[in-house]
């Protein structure tokens, strides 16, 4: 599996796929996925994007394939290690600047990298992204338990996965229970334990996008789910109205995860605003 070692010692795994005319320039987008995915849920967007873009795929620190920082190391867990981790996996890839595309938790890092690093960023795209945790999210989340941390590591990734499918009434999967099986096995490939670090982290009151969404100024685009549980929509728009130039996009999804149930809307929603971008070389 191809990875990046960071100066600290983790790893994070990566996918790579480049589909588009090798003979013409193109740019990169990386995508960052959401709490307790990982870059395999986002295979139905990879045969679109990447025929006119390179498409990175990064999982998180304690997500996916990527590593887990064990007590021993010494791991600093917070938003400075991790943009750092981002932009060190942009620099190993050669890899100047790129659209950001994240969705939940991996838009809000997305948005602070726009605000800290704009000078590696083409474009911003956040998909079902609360612009922070708050403590109703937080204790919904954590299903019974002292913490949304706890949870993690008390049911491990595919426990915690069973219950929030629980929790939203399962509308995401629409009856198809071999989706579901596969969705469940998916969230299982983390450690509870690199989910509960992660959500430690999203729980600190410095992480809130709130905070630096005024300094973002490049180019943004929202694609809002209409009926998540987790999106207050006049905090989304109070977002779009903050990042001047923007654009919302209101996705009417069965739930929070419109990037897999609403793939195909979401899809030509973020091309034509990648179409539109100036002076940037254009997909067909």
């Amino acid at each position: 599996m191809p990875v990046i070692t960071h100066k600290n010692g983790q790893t994070t795994h990566y996918l790579d796929d480049d589909y588009a005319d090798p003979w013409k320039p193109h740019d990169t987008i990386l995508i960052q996925h959401g709490f307790a995915r990982h870059s395999a849920f986002w295979y139905k967007w990879i045969p679109i994007l990447s025929q006119y873009y390179r498409v990175i795929r990064r999982d998180a620190r304690g997500h996916g394939y990527s590593s887990v920082p064990g007590p021993d190391t010494n791991y600093k867990y917070d938003i400075d290690t991790i943009l750092g981790e981002i932009v060190d996996t942009l620099d190993q890839l050669g890899l100047g600047k790129v659209h950001y595309l994240g969705e939940s938790t991996g838009g809000i890092w997305g948005e602070f990298m726009a605000a800290r690093y704009p000078e590696r960023l083409h474009s911003l795209a956040i998909c079902s992204s609360p612009p922070y945790m708050p403590k109703a999210a937080q204790e919904m989340l954590a299903f019974g338990h002292s913490s949304w941390a706890e949870a993690c590591r008390e049911l491990g990734s595919r426990g915690w996965g069973k219950a929030l499918a629980d929790a939203v009434g399962n509308e995401q999967y629409a009856g198809d229970r071999a989706f579901f099986d596969w969705w469940l096995d998916q969230m299982a490939v983390s450690s509870g334990e690199g989910l509960a670090e992660h959500a430690n982290l999203l729980c600190e009151d410095s992480f809130d996008a709130r905070r630096v969404m005024d300094d973002i100024k490049t180019p943004m685009l929202l694609l809002t789910p209409a009926n998540s549980k987790l999106i207050n929509l006049d905090e989304q728009q109070e977002l779009h109205r903050a990042v001047a130039g923007s654009r919302l996009e209101l996705i009417e999804g069965r739930g929070h995860e419109i990037y897999l149930d609403q793939a195909e809307q979401c899809q030509q929603k973020y091309l034509a605003f990648l179409r539109s971008l100036p002076g940037l070389n254009k997909v067909a």
